[in-house]
């Protein structure tokens, strides 16, 4: 499902439950050691997943296990992402020498409970909302704006090493296009950019979301030096 709003040259591996045969590599084994059963099957079935694509890539089954800030580890040539939850797990992955960036979410595609949107959005997003709800009322745009922060987050700390919150990035959305934008807001910049230290124009993010089955995914790939194209400022 996801392959439908990644661009050319990533590879990919979903699930839709947990297969009985997944299984881990011991270094995986100790991190769920003591985890709770549903957190240690979404967490052994999205490294099946990732295996897949790594085997896409033409590449050993290793070990894929969180590094700093949660973020997964990956083979020095691969750029990628993971996301789980009800009913999907997923894993993205990219050559390094192609992309910078990779950073996919998926969430059940029902509303945000009460408050969280208040906590997770700009004043300016919700506003937002509102025309995309009232110009698609079946869309639970709540939670596809959750969707796309997390996705955002996920290309963003591996490539820069800066975590944001909520309020770092300001997300617009094309209805007709189905893609989304995302300007990460002053202090936070690309490393070396002028923007780095407060000035010059916020770097912009650009990806694509999808609705389907119950599920709301979101995607973004940022082309790096060996490809054409690259993130907007």
């Amino acid at each position: 499902m996801i392959e439908r709003i990644l661009p050319a040259g990533l590879t990919y591996a979903e699930a839709f439950d947990d297969p009985a045969d997944a299984t881990l590599h011991p270094e995986e084994e100790a991190v769920v050691r003591n985890a709770v059963d549903s957190r240690r099957r979404e967490f052994t079935t999205v490294r099946m997943c990732a295996r897949r694509a790594l085997a896409d890539l033409g590449l050993p089954p290793v070990p894929v296990l969180p590094g700093e800030g949660g973020a997964p580890r990956w083979p020095e040539e691969v750029v990628g992402s993971l996301t789980h939850c009800t009913g999907y797990r997923g894993a993205v992955l990219g050559r390094a020498t192609e992309y910078a960036m990779i950073g996919i979410d998926a969430e059940p595609h029902t509303p945000l409970p009460e408050g969280i949107l208040d906590a997770t959005s700009l004043a300016t997003e919700r506003s937002h909302l509102r025309l995309l709800a009232a110009a698609d009322p079946g869309t639970h745009w709540d939670r596809l704006l959750f969707c796309m922060k997390e996705a955002v987050f996920k290309a963003w700390f591996p490539f820069t090493g800066q975590a944001l919150d909520f309020e770092d990035a300001d997300i617009t959305v094309d209805l007709a296009e189905s893609t989304f934008s995302a300007r990460i807001l002053a202090p936070h910049a690309l490393p070396g950019s002028s923007s780095s230290s407060g000035g010059g124009r916020p770097v912009r993010l650009d990806g694509r979301w999808l609705t389907h089955g119950g599920l709301a995914l979101a995607a973004i790939a940022v082309p790096g030096a060996g490809r054409a194209g690259r993130a907007g400022s």
